[in-house]
């Protein structure tokens, strides 16, 4: 691996964004919101979520936490690298960070987004939203952003993933192990909006289910066992008339239960860390839906701060800087499909509402 981040001066961490305090909760949902006509009391029905923990998501912790991870990194390996961060949602907003970039001198800048995915919802938005606060900065503005690639099968990641499903499925009781079920979970989208991800469409199940069968046979591998599996989704947030990926976890947990598995345990693979989805759609209502049910439960840890991802991130910039200058080097990927690629295609994740609007980080620029 190369040690030399140039031609990058800055790294600049893109998350989601959330609420911090119960006055903040729904105006950052008329945020997330915005331009679907959805009524304000809609919105404080679907902040009951964020109310239960006290008016505050987790997300803004979880990436100050990663935030700090990323920067002992960078320097416990001699790379003096500043590491900036802005949501897209909810402050500190990704203008704000821009802001404090170019008042910094910063030229040009990687840029790894908390999403790991394709699809509009998890790449391209992200792109529009980097494009618009490049924008609305002062004319003239010197500033180039660089997105690094979708590293969902990057070793990184997967390494962490493998051993939390290890440590999860050595949490059940002995007479439950093997014949438990595997779960994995991730964001459900619409069916269309998956159609239309990456540059081929069907990006984003397609990848999940690369990472999942990844770590089945991981495990299988360590514990000469190959669990059932099956991915499955939450947070379903759109109108009940139009379709989106299925099943839900809960009602997967009533099939299961049916077919007479006695536990589960969830991987929570396509999230890095522990926001509202994991600690409401999977630790709150799922764990409920099991209790009801009678099935064991155990819920595998996302990435988080494990330092295998945390190291990742540093080896996707010192990569993408190495590709810049032109020098050839390894793209590390596991399983079944190659590494992801560094710029987007022009119509890779289209937006499906609002058509071609400007992005960062595609090959087109």
């Amino acid at each position: 691996m190369q040690h030399d981040p140039s031609p990058y001066d800055a790294l600049l961490l893109v998350s989601f964004g959330g609420p911090e305090a119960p006055e903040e909760v729904v105006p950052f949902l008329e945020n997330v919101t915005r331009g679907r006509g959805i009524p304000r009391e809609r919105l404080v029905e679907v902040g009951e979520h964020y109310f239960h923990f006290g008016g505050k998501s987790p997300i803004n912790d979880r990436n100050r936490e990663f935030l700090a991870a990323i920067r002992e990194d960078l320097a416990g390996n001699g790379l003096d690298l500043p590491v900036y961060w802005g949501n897209r949602n909810w402050g500190p907003y990704i203008g704000e960070a821009l802001e404090q970039m170019v008042a910094d001198g910063v030229k040009r800048a990687a840029v790894f987004f908390t999403s790991v995915y394709s699809s509009y919802s998890s790449c391209r938005q992200y792109r529009e939203n980097l494009a618009d606060a490049v924008a609305a900065l002062p004319e003239g503005t010197e500033l180039e952003l660089d997105v690094l690639r979708r590293s969902f099968n990057h070793p990184g990641f997967i390494d962490a993933m493998v051993d939390a499903t290890l440590t999860a499925v050595a949490d059940l009781p002995d007479a439950e192990r093997e014949a438990a079920h595997l779960s994995f979970v991730t964001h459900s989208i619409p069916t269309a909006m998956n159609d239309a991800s990456g540059p081929d469409g069907g990006a984003y199940d397609l990848q999940h289910r690369s990472v999942m069968e990844e770590i089945v046979e991981r495990v299988r591998l360590e514990t000469g066992h190959r669990f059932r599996h099956q991915l499955v989704y939450c947070s379903r947030s759109g109108a009940p008339h139009v379709p989106w990926l299925e099943p839900d976890v809960n009602d997967h947990l009533a099939q299961l239960v049916e077919h007479g598995t006695a536990a589960v345990v969830t991987i929570p693979i396509g999230f890095v860390s522990d926001h509202m989805e994991v600690v409401w759609d999977l630790d709150t209502e799922a764990a409920a839906t099991a209790e009801k049910l009678g099935i064991t439960y155990v819920r595998a840890a996302t990435a988080g701060i494990d330092p295998r991802f945390v190291a990742m991130v540093r080896e996707l910039v010192l990569e993408r800087a190495a590709v810049e200058r032109g020098i050839p080097i390894g793209r590390p990927a596991e399983g079944g499909l190659p590494a992801c690629w560094d710029r987007c295609a022009p119509d890779c994740c289209a937006n499906l509402q609002q058509g071609d609007r400007p992005t960062v980080g595609g090959a087109d620029r």
